[in-house]
């Protein structure tokens, strides 16, 4: 669907987006998907974007923060008060867990711009408006983590990811926040060249656009939340000691428990052994540094516990399926 390639100016494509807004709506998602949008434009010197913005009702919708958009159209029974013809994207900005409102006329307008082949987005909660849909089935998608239980359940002909957002094909989901910028960006890129989407993120000074394969950063309580509190504090002994890690013997240790204690606790509540869990623990601790610094890759090595940069460089193409140099050079 995207094309990768630099196009120059006079071939720049000019896009309809629309912004669907319900009650409870984050301002600061549904800003982080806009504003690269209109940057795009300034920087390109051509309309590569036009927004509009879409309510269920013709009044304001108030947001999370209680600030309130007008919307410029209504989806009055189920469509637009004016003709959609022309919308190239449409973008669903609600918050998670969803209102309990009526959505039965969105969804249907929904499908029917599936349909029509439209791109279809979901930030926030409004991933689960388009898996209510039906339009995500057969699809990858993501949405906050705190949904991740609950939406498995409910919607099981959705591949749900926990990455930072998901374009699979003509679907993007995000998990709201900040992520909906770096989704925004990745997709300038993908329509108008990797060049101008570095430079809209060099534009609101951030250091580079994450990937979309960096997993959402779950907090320790939640993601274990019903594990005995040995394993909390032995994951929190293993993220404080990633330079010099610790043997499952010293952890145990630490911990006053015995090392078969340990890895049980480990099988039970996380499937894998500890050693296995620390290894993957220090490789994404790698992973963000090697993206997110100029530091030596020897250097990361060490910082993670790697004696060497060819024992680092084996356990990270093990892991992600390539090395670090080429991890930095992509």
């Amino acid at each position: 669907m995207f094309d990768t390639a630099t196009p120059t100016l006079a071939r720049y494509t000019s896009r309809q987006v629309g912004f669907v807004l319900l009650p409870g709506f984050s301002l600061l998602a549904q800003a982080c998907a806009l504003e690269p949008l209109s940057v795009a434009n300034q920087l390109a010197g051509a309309r590569l974007y036009t927004s509009s913005t879409f309510g269920l009702e013709p009044r304001a919708v108030e947001s999370a923060a209680e600030a309130s958009l007008l919307p410029q159209q209504t989806l009055s029974g189920g469509a637009p008060s004016e003709p959609d013809a022309d919308l190239d994207i449409v973008l669903v900005c609600a918050p998670s867990p969803l209102p309990p409102i009526d959505i039965s006329g969105l969804t249907q307008w929904l499908k029917r711009l599936a349909g029509r082949g439209v791109v279809l987005g979901g930030i926030a909660g409004g991933t689960e408006v388009l898996a209510r849909a039906h339009v995500l089935d057969g699809y990858r998608a993501t949405l906050p983590w705190q949904r991740f239980d609950a939406f498995a359940n409910d919607y099981p002909h959705v591949t749900l990811s926990q990455q930072l957002f998901e374009i699979d094909r003509n679907r993007l989901t995000c998990g709201g926040g900040t992520a909906a910028m770096d989704m925004m960006m990745t997709l300038i890129g993908h329509h108008h060249g990797q060049p101008l989407a570095e430079r809209v993120s060099e534009h609101f000074v951030l250091e580079r656009i994450r990937m979309a394969d960096e997993p959402q950063h779950v907090p320790l309580r939640s993601r274990f939340g019903h594990a005995p509190q040995n394993l909390h504090d032995a994951v929190s002994l293993m993220e404080a000691n990633t330079e010099e890690p610790l043997t499952t013997h010293e952890l145990a240790a630490h911990l006053g428990i015995s090392r078969r204690q340990l890895e049980r606790l480990f099988k039970k509540y996380l499937k894998t052994v500890p050693s296995r869990y620390y290894l993957d623990l220090r490789l994404q601790q790698a992973r963000r540094l090697l993206r997110d610094s100029d530091h030596p890759v020897g250097d990361i090595a060490l910082q993670t516990g790697f004696s060497s940069g060819a024992h680092f460089s084996t356990a990270y193409r093990n892991h992600f399926g390539m090395t670090p140099r080429e991890e930095r050079l992509a």
